[in-house]
């Protein structure tokens, strides 16, 4: 896939900049849904139980403590290597995805290597999938790795296609999914409607990088949100439901509002200090522990306090 080339990762999470050798200014779409509570403890836990038990080194470490410790240690990661792993064969799909449309629309395109990397990690039914999406659903591309920006709201981020399909003009966005235990690719997360709707909203979309040139976005009006999950025996495609999308969108704003109070905090450091307790003299009750008020109510408006008063 196509590094965004105004996306920088950051302590903040990825951030975009308006041109190249600026500083990054919004988050990204991914980042700001990221602040959404994710549970994956269970899915942790079963990772690294799954790579204990089936690790061959397991029945001598039983008797060496200090192999027993780093297969844990070894084991308690597999989360994060398959996540690493399925991160990077999504790269290879998307990469394959964005050639296919290029190639579409006329332009340079690299899908013969695209593919090539892909059998090379032993994917190609991946490439299949995605060829047979573009022969059923036949997109007329648009655009291909497009950035786009809200100033309004403060966030960027890259869609993977505008396509016309079937006369209408669909925003759409690949997930690359594993397949269930009847061998049927699976759906989507939801999360996945809020991504679109951001896109949806943008205000602007890139024209070049280098000399920081933009646009108004002019797909504000696309008639239909659509994810495609590619897997290694189909592709799926679903379409956001329509009457949903403000729901997606309010929730985007109020997860936007947790980035930058997290950003805050982040950036202002420390947020705890020592305290010593007062001279005993101080103390009303003696040795008894030092007790601290802090009033976290709303602040009242100037009307509401004259109603009060009255």
């Amino acid at each position: 896939m196509t590094q965004p080339r105004l996306a920088q990762q950051t302590p903040y999470g990825r951030m975009y900049a308006r041109a190249e050798g600026q500083d990054p200014q919004v988050p990204s779409i991914t980042t700001v849904i990221g602040c959404q509570a994710n549970d994956l403890g269970g899915w942790y836990g079963y990772s690294a139980a799954q790579a204990l038990a089936a690790d061959p080194q397991l029945p001598e470490a039983m008797r060496d403590a200090r192999r027993r410790r780093a297969l844990v240690n070894h084991a308690a990661k597999a989360a994060e290597r398959h996540r690493d792993r399925a991160a990077e064969r999504g790269d290879r799909v998307h990469d394959y995805c964005e050639q296919l449309a290029l190639q579409a629309m006329g332009q340079d395109h690299r899908v013969e290597h695209a593919r090539e990397t892909l059998a090379e990690h032993q994917e190609s039914r991946f490439a299949d999938s995605a060829d047979q999406w573009w022969e059923l659903y036949r997109p007329e591309p648009l655009a291909a790795e497009i950035t786009v920006w809200n100033s309004t709201v403060g966030y960027a981020g890259t869609l993977d296609l505008v396509a016309r399909i079937g006369g209408k003009v669909c925003l759409i966005d690949y997930k690359t999914r594993g397949t269930d235990r009847n061998g049927r690719v699976k759906a989507p997360d939801a999360k996945v409607v809020t991504q679109l709707v951001a896109g949806l909203k943008a205000e602007e979309s890139l024209v070049d990088a280098a000399a920081g040139e933009w646009q108004p976005w002019e797909f504000a009006n696309a008639e239909v949100l659509m994810a495609v999950a590619i897997g290694d025996t189909e592709a799926l495609s679903v379409q956001a439901v329509p009457d949903q999308l403000p729901a997606h969108w309010f929730k985007f704003c109020a997860l936007a509002k947790v980035w930058a109070r997290s950003a805050e905090i982040e950036a202002a450091g420390q947020q705890l200090r020592a305290i010593v307790p007062p001279p005993l003299e101080h103390h009303p009750v003696g040795r008894g522990a030092m007790a601290v008020t802090v009033d976290l109510k709303e602040p009242q408006t100037q009307a509401t306090e004259e109603s009060n008063s009255q």
